[in-house]
């Protein structure tokens, strides 16, 4: 019998639902389903009334997750205990948007909390990715989580949402979106990113007349190029670090403006990995301390 199985037992028993207790989980229902049901074959014991419309947890069930509860909760305890080291090696993907932003506080983070664990970072598009941690190439990835919630075989842990914003030349003339778009030629971010792909939706709508310039694959070289004076673009709002090597006028989208969810993937095998969890308190950390604009 899988100790998981009995998380997954208290997680229908807090929120009511087998549904509920999926999403809390980040596994599907019928994986919830398939759970109770082989923990009632191991005790050969029914765990909820389901003859009416909604499953209701029996006596036993009851018994089982009190029963379950502290050594659950010591098991936590001695998996967090300070004295045990975290060690080995973890394969991290990182979206190029979040290399600069993002990973050099994370890195000094694990090597202060973690200094036995060895991240090695790897630079790529967000499909390519999240493809590599399907196949076991790398033990999580930081991306932009696709718009319909990404593959179910997989465990997302939402990090913040990341606005995109319109950047121009300091030397700029105009302050209005349209105006901006005439005056300058568009340096498009790759379409073939999600960034990039939400970015032209967002012209296409708002700045039909935009001409493009150039297509690149990097936000450092789009900032340089805008920073030079060499056209305008729409980007992930680039952090304080950025805007001060490579100056540039910043310009809101609004209350509509599109936005990238920012997501931490792994295996679901992994998701409970000592070394993955590690590595999301790291990421917490940096979000909430390091005031680089992230917004939960």
């Amino acid at each position: 019998m899988k100790f998981s199985f009995f998380e997954t037992l208290a997680a229908v028993l807090q929120t009511g639902s087998l549904a509920r207790a999926a999403a809390k989980m980040n596994i599907t229902p019928s994986a919830v389903s398939m759970q109770m049901k082989q923990v009632e074959a191991y005790f050969g014991q029914p765990l909820f009334d389901r003859s009416g419309l909604q499953v209701r947890p029996t006596p036993f069930a009851l018994e089982v997750a009190a029963v379950m509860h502290q050594p659950m909760l010591h098991i936590e305890q001695l998996r967090r205990k300070n004295s045990i080291q975290i060690q080995g090696l973890l394969r991290l993907g990182v979206i190029e948007t979040m290399q600069a932003s993002l990973l050099p506080g994370i890195v000094r983070q694990i090597k202060v909390q973690h200094p036995a664990l060895q991240l090695k970072p790897t630079r790529g598009r967000a499909v390519e990715l999240i493809a590599a941690v399907k196949s076991n190439l790398l033990d999580s990835a930081i991306v932009v989580q696709p718009a319909k919630g990404g593959s179910q075989r997989l465990h997302w842990q939402s990090l913040f949402n990341n606005e995109l914003v319109v950047i121009a030349p300091v030397k700029s003339k105009h302050s209005q979106l349209k105006h901006l778009f005439i005056e300058f030629p568009w340096i498009r971010f790759d379409t073939a990113t999600g960034t990039g792909r939400l970015a032209a939706q967002w012209a296409a709508t708002h700045v039909p007349h935009a001409k493009v310039s150039m297509d690149l694959q990097s936000v450092h070289a789009v900032l340089a190029m805008v920073s030079a004076g060499l056209g305008v673009s729409v980007i992930p709002r680039p952090d304080d670090r950025m805007s001060i090597a490579y100056p540039v006028k910043t310009y809101e989208l609004g209350a509509q403006a599109p936005s990238l969810r920012i997501s931490l993937v792994s295996r679901k095998t992994d998701a409970i990995s000592r070394s993955v969890q590690a590595l999301h308190e790291a990421i917490e950390s940096v979000i909430q301390n390091d005031r680089l604009g992230f917004h939960k």
